[in-house]
């Protein structure tokens, strides 16, 4: 073959474009995947805390009087009559609520350290008494099986709380007080207990400023402070008690039925 039909050959031959090359890839170079929580084993169920709508500028507060083992033993004794879906409270957090902060700013619970400090010296030791049990908010529809307690002065010591509370700007439960120990929470359909009467009482010197965080296998009280009250005879002059405290004396619920709403 010459040389022109060479060229001719040449002229027509389909010569295929050069592609750019592509840049190399790598998984840094790829989008992140979200992250999924890992699976539990069937059954198992998630702890720790919640979503409780608190921020970490506030917490949950109370006072209260800690219920003693050799009180608590009897009184857990009682829970094992409960069935269905009934949530006992365990021993160690038995107590009994004083005054109840939903929602405490974190700097100011020095002011409640204080408070607690300066009152406790004013009020004399009190010997607590259990009476019979009863559901809140009635027998009818309960949510709460308790067991009320009462005491000489146990009244004007949460009255006392209470005006220091709103003295210092903070917001309380505004409910009226009645001293009751709860002993378990009903978490849907079960039977009730008949009514409970026990003849056992104890000395409370101190009371307790306690932190209630909320789990899902329900609330959990860190103590956060302790202030001894007075020994002895002596005088007390407690300050009025708050709007909507009930006085001493005023009249008792039946024992089965409780007026306030559930508290820690």
């Amino acid at each position: 073959m010459d040389a022109e039909a060479l060229a001719v050959l040449a002229q027509l031959a389909v010569v295929e474009p050069t592609r750019p090359a592509r840049p190399a890839t790598g998984e840094a170079d790829r989008p992140a995947r979200p992250q999924r929580a890992p699976q539990l084993p069937r059954g198992a169920r998630r702890t720790g805390p919640v979503d409780d709508g608190h921020t970490p500028a506030t917490q949950r507060l109370f006072y209260a009087l800690k219920v003693p083992r050799e009180i608590a033993g009897p009184l857990a004794q009682a829970q094992q009559k409960l069935k269905g879906n009934w949530r006992s409270v365990r021993p160690d957090q038995m107590h009994v609520t004083l005054a109840y902060l939903p929602a405490v700013p974190l700097e100011r619970v020095a002011d409640l350290k204080a408070l607690g400090q300066r009152l406790a010296p004013q009020f004399q030791a009190l010997d607590v008494r259990l009476r019979g049990t009863g559901y809140f908010p009635n027998e009818g529809s309960p949510r709460v099986w308790f067991v009320k307690v009462e005491a000489e002065g146990l009244d004007a010591l949460a009255a006392a709380l209470r005006a220091g509370i709103q003295a210092l700007g903070l917001e309380i439960e505004e409910l009226p007080f009645k001293g009751h120990i709860t002993l378990a929470r009903r978490k849907g359909p079960a039977p009730r207990v008949p009514p409970l009467t026990f003849d056992a009482s104890w000395h409370a010197g101190s009371l307790t400023l306690q932190r209630s965080l909320l789990q899902k296998t329900g609330p959990i009280y860190e103590q956060a402070g302790a202030y001894r009250l007075r020994e002895g005879p002596g005088p007390t002059a407690p300050p009025p008690p708050a709007p909507g405290v009930s006085e001493p004396g005023s009249p008792e619920p039946t024992p089965t039925s409780h007026p306030t709403q559930e508290t820690p």
